[in-house]
């Protein structure tokens, strides 16, 4: 990452090339994991996978159009930014079709050249592209067995949003069978581990993103406001990496704000000022081509980490990094929750917020009192990106675990993020100290202090490699670190070499 002054901005990075090799490439990972489900279920492999890409939105009943974003599975299978567009995979031939739509003329003026089907042809890299207006016509023609042709269409559950994806719809569907059950589950599965072509795509969104967070950091001050800490992330995110989209809202929490796990959205729209003696909890993250990060750091606005600041965060960078070091394939989530949970149980307690034996803490489920979410996510083309929970497979009913948006063994490819979090939140605190079976373990006095602290969370996107997992995220963690940076110390920081002989730096 190139160095800056606290005065200047500048990047290393530029945007990489996409490759839409990515994309033929998930779509031979769902061919295959959709011929080898038909065949061991005795079903013959003919069909096709039909998706419905997405729409233009306009805001409510006006002509202003929202800025479009993919839907997120046809992303994935066919890399196509533009809306209105249908995708097909013939299960037979292996064959991928695009479908456009067929604009009208006047589109040329308001809009720019109406391309030819051989510009998406060659742009997406599929066999063939038609019209919309065709799908039933080339479907029919293209079915190569007797009998109505047979429709893979996407409808399942999204078990972190709850809302179920919506199978494609065109005229003249009611002429083919359509089968509703089998696709969802396998492709999300295939979302699940990442090739290593979309790895680099989240590694430069990591990268972007990072240099954003310290080129952010660096110019904190106390008496601006928290829409200027967004505005300088989303600034550099575009100007040098080309990342039109966010993978969320930004989070740019100050003060008791940094208490509110979802701040940033437009009833509490990161508008506060920064005040001395204020921690700031910044969770941004870049979207590029569809591919995402998650990041969040927390510091004091100042610069300088206050005792109690300090506890805090060095409870919470503990957890963090406990976590990171013994993740790897077959790791249970849920332990990973719970030993994240303890760690910073451990470090309150040796802060003297609390009293008492911890295990008995953990039984009581005091850990949710501080930390309410889970401990984090699978991430991809979308923020919470599907597959957290396989068909059947129950939610965690506890505090805390019943947050988690996976409940899974890790696997090599996943990515996920690492995101322990230690908050003071009163609509769980004050039920707690006057609740029989965890008040005991409270200082009430300390934690009476801490009431108006807010919170620290820190996150990091992390890749599950086959013998442990590697940190896509490289932003300043450590005290010293942090410190540093705001006094505007280039990062990463160089080491100083030790000479040899006398050990002396």
């Amino acid at each position: 990452m190139a160095s800056s002054s606290p005065s200047s901005s500048s990047s290393s990075l530029s945007p990489p090339m996409i490759p839409m090799e990515l994309h033929s490439l998930n779509r031979e990972k769902l061919l295959n994991s959709l011929r080898e489900h038909l065949s061991s279920s005795s079903r013959p492999l003919q069909g096709f996978v039909l998706l419905q890409g997405g729409e233009e939105q306009t805001r409510h009943c006006t002509d202003h159009l929202e800025l479009f974003r993919q839907e997120s599975y046809f992303a994935y299978l066919f890399g196509v930014q533009e809306p209105g567009f249908y995708g097909a995979i013939d299960i037979a031939s292996r064959k991928s079709m695009l479908f456009a739509p067929r604009l009208p003329a006047d589109y040329a003026v308001w809009m720019g050249e109406i391309k030819p089907l051989t510009h998406f042809q060659e742009k997406y890299k599929v066999t063939q592209v038609f019209y919309t207006d065709e799908i039933k016509e080339v479907l029919s023609n293209q079915y190569q067995e007797m009998g109505t042709p047979l429709l893979f269409l996407l409808h399942g559950l999204n078990t972190d949003s709850n809302k179920y994806s919506k199978p494609a719809e065109f005229q003249g569907i009611k002429k083919f069978q359509t089968d509703l059950n089998t696709l969802h589950p396998i492709l999300t599965e295939c979302r699940v581990t990442k090739s290593n072509l979309e790895l680099a795509l989240i590694q430069f969104a990591n990268d972007i993103s990072t240099e954003a967070h310290v080129e952010v950091m660096r110019k904190t001050k106390v008496g601006m406001k928290e829409y200027q800490l967004e505005s300088m992330f989303l600034h550099h995110t575009y100007m040098y990496g080309g990342c039109r989209h966010c993978s969320y809202t930004c989070i740019c929490a100050t003060g008791d704000n940094s208490a509110v796990l979802h701040y940033g959205h437009a009833a509490a729209p990161n508008d506060k000022t920064l005040r001395e003696g204020d921690m700031a909890l910044l969770d941004m993250g870049a979207e590029y081509h569809f591919y995402g990060s998650d990041i969040t750091c927390s510091f004091p606005v100042n610069g300088k980490f206050t005792r109690d600041q300090s506890l805090v965060y060095t409870a919470v960078l503990d957890a963090h990094d406990a976590v990171i070091s013994v993740m790897s394939p077959g790791v249970s989530w849920v332990d990973m929750h719970k030993l994240a949970e303890k760690i910073i149980l451990e470090s309150l307690k040796k802060g003297q917020l609390l009293v008492g034996d911890v295990d008995k803490m953990m039984t009581e489920r005091l850990g949710a009192v501080f930390m309410p979410h889970g401990l984090g996510h699978l991430l991809g083309i979308d923020t919470h990106d599907p597959g957290g929970y396989l068909k059947g497979a129950e939610r965690p009913k506890e505090p805390g675990l019943s947050s988690l948006r996976t409940s899974r063994k890790l696997l090599e490819g996943m990515v996920i993020t690492v995101e322990p979090g230690c908050y003071f939140i009163d609509a769980l605190l004050l039920p707690a100290l006057e609740s029989p079976s965890v008040s005991e373990f409270f200082n009430h006095g300390e934690i009476n202090r801490f009431r108006a602290f807010g919170g620290v969370r820190i996150e990091s996107d992390v890749c599950v490699t086959a013998n442990g997992c590697i940190n896509m995220t490289k932003c300043p963690r450590k005290i010293e670190e942090i410190e540093a940076v705001m006094a505007g110390v280039p990062w990463p920081i160089k080491k100083t070499a030790l000479p040899s002989g006398n050990g002396q730096v």
